[in-house]
């Protein structure tokens, strides 16, 4: 008697844990699922970022103009992808910032990625800064205009886009002021000498021009920047999470926007 109810307790078990397994096995199966779900939908969510643009192997050649003073400088040919040499698309003439020189392009990689998409890259020290020695005939803004146009001409630079930060604004602001014609496109990241035009010579230059800064440049490329969008033909670029020298802060950002930029220029 005892052996037939031992029996039936454990039948009365079994059915039990049965009836359990039962009941909780799609909550079991759910739980299981819910992470690779989650990972799928994080999956779907997450945009892969674009390519990294890409520069293949050019030659700088770096070479020196006489003159008062003598200006080094840096160039880049453009070359297809394999390497040959191409007639340019454009000419870009790329000046620096008070604390760099002709060097700070060819380190960036941004005269090889010039060249790689088609266009002559020329990197000048401009006076008092890297190998070009100083002078005492640029004084007014006139002198550093034909010192710009000297350097143009004897490169053979007929219709230019002029890439000016920071200090190089003394040269770059008056230059387009004067020579907006002599420009196929203007590239200001943060220059200084934008307070001293009016409203009516901004928007007498045609020139299309891209503006650039850094978002925690709160000084010198939130005034620039306010000057400058008087321009009638501007565009913007904004850099998020970079300072005065923005291009050195987010250089895929910012080679993404000059060459989407140039690409525009007919």
């Amino acid at each position: 008697m005892n052996f037939l109810r031992n029996r039936l307790v454990v039948l009365g078990l079994v059915l039990l844990a049965t009836l359990l397994l039962y009941l909780l096995l799609p909550s079991i199966r759910q739980g299981n699922m819910e992470p690779s779900l989650e990972a799928q939908k994080k999956g779907q969510m997450a945009t892969p970022p674009p390519p990294p643009l890409q520069a293949s192997n050019v030659s700088i050649r770096t070479g020196q103009l006489p003159g008062d003073p003598p200006l080094f400088f840096r160039e880049a040919l453009p070359v297809d992808g394999a390497g040959r040499q191409i007639l340019p698309r454009l000419q870009v003439v790329l000046l620096h910032g008070q604390a760099f020189t002709s060097n700070t392009w060819e380190e960036l990689g941004t005269l090889a990625l010039l060249a790689t998409n088609g266009y002559q890259a020329l990197a000048m020290d401009l006076p008092g800064y890297g190998k070009s020695p100083d002078s005492e005939a640029l004084k007014t803004d006139q002198n550093r205009v034909d010192l710009l146009s000297r350097f143009m001409e004897s490169l053979g630079v007929r219709a230019a886009v002029l890439l000016s930060p920071s200090m190089s604004g003394h040269y770059s602001i008056p230059f387009l002021m004067k020579n907006s014609a002599q420009l196929h496109g203007f590239i200001p990241i943060a220059p200084v000498g934008t307070r001293s035009y009016t409203p009516q010579q901004y928007q007498n230059i045609q020139t299309p021009t891209l503006i650039v800064f850094g978002a925690l440049d709160t000084n010198l490329g939130a005034q620039s920047h306010k000057n400058l969008i008087q321009l009638p033909h501007h565009f913007v670029l904004k850099l998020e999470g970079a300072r005065h020298a923005c291009y050195m802060d987010k250089p895929r950002e910012f080679h993404q926007g000059l060459i989407d930029f140039l690409s525009k220029l007919k």
